[in-house]
């Protein structure tokens, strides 16, 4: 069957199907569904996972052979193909006799850019259709946008005036990824809740002094110092620290993921651009911080992240910036 992003949520509620196919070219949205999917499969009992690229070197023989090996072990396991072409190729033999019978012991996903019509005409396509669900992402156009602006703002705690909802559509039409960090940052901003033309400009006219993001880049790459002035720089001005505590246990928890998946010799970039980063300075602090830090020491800064949550919710003895400031040192520490 196919369905649509905003759809699969109810989906994966009723039951978890076998396969999944995620195809589009909005990295954001692709990305977010592949999540969802994979966390449901998590919470089934798919815990490990193995990932294949589909480009020239894929030696097709060997995806069959992990089908046929955890049918014999019974092993609960998820197995992800990436289609960057939007084509199965030499695949789609080992496809057809996949779902022809498909595994109650794997989930399959199948993460693709827009998929080649041609692709839709195929025997393994017309078998994903009888046994799994395609996620069809399509781009979100420009009428929508505002709305779909506006959405994301209320998911993050956020609403948004109607001159702030016109100035973001204008600056981030088109790239939903900017814009889905941009209201990352906003929460930063935000201290009612409600984002207006000046908060925006405000955001805009202070990235320079303090950004988030470079905050989190600094924790991740263990410059404490630059990590501590731009803390003390948002605690002076009042900000809401659990903004900020969105965005770097995001990413501790994905420098975790990257480092198991280092462990199972996946290449660090196609690792991280599969989760929806495509960042240079991003992506090389995430793997400086996979490579250089121990996993004992990203486990010990998630906990300290639900110390900080509860510090500012008014738990505990401490405030939520002292529990950051020994967060950020801890990492510094290799």
């Amino acid at each position: 069957m196919k369905t649509q992003p905003a759809q699969l949520p109810q989906l994966l509620k009723k039951s978890l199907g076998p396969v999944y196919l995620v195809s589009g070219d909005e990295p954001l949205l692709v990305q977010e569904s592949c999540d969802l999917i994979r966390q449901t499969a998590r919470e089934a009992g798919f815990h490990d996972r193995v990932t294949f690229h589909a480009d020239r070197q894929l030696d097709w023989n060997l995806v069959a052979e992990e089908f046929s090996a955890l049918s014999l072990f019974a092993e609960k396991r998820r197995i992800e193909i990436h289609l960057p072409t939007g084509k199965l190729g030499d695949g789609r033999s080992v496809m057809e006799q996949v779902l022809a019978s498909p595994s109650e012991d794997i989930v399959l996903l199948l993460i693709s850019a827009r998929l080649d019509p041609a692709e839709l005409k195929r025997k393994w396509y017309k078998a994903l259709q009888a046994s799994g669900v395609h996620v069809v992402v399509w781009p979100v156009d420009s009428d929508r946008f505002p709305g779909w602006l506006q959405q994301r703002a209320q998911a993050k705690g956020l609403t948004l005036t109607r001159g702030a909802l016109e100035i973001l559509t204008d600056r981030l039409e088109g790239n939903l990824l900017a814009a889905s960090q941009e209201m990352d940052r906003l929460v930063l901003f935000s201290k009612t809740g409600t984002i207006d033309e000046e908060t925006v400009e405000q955001a805009v006219q202070n990235s320079a002094r303090f950004n988030p993001f470079d905050l989190v880049t600094d924790i991740l790459t263990g410059k404490a110092p630059s990590a501590h002035r731009i803390l003390g720089a948002l605690q002076q001005e009042g900000e809401n620290p659990l903004g900020l505590l969105t965005v770097l246990s995001r990413d501790l928890n994905l420098t975790l993921e990257l480092q198991r998946a280092l462990g199972r010799r996946e290449a660090a970039a196609s690792f991280l651009k599969s989760h929806g980063v495509f960042q240079p300075q991003r992506m090389k602090a995430l793997e400086q911080a996979a490579r250089r830090l121990s996993a004992g020491q990203l486990n010990q800064a998630i906990i300290r992240c639900s110390d900080t949550d509860r510090a500012a919710k008014g738990f505990g003895e401490h405030t939520p910036w002292f529990h950051l400031r020994t967060l950020s040192t801890e990492l510094s520490q290799s």
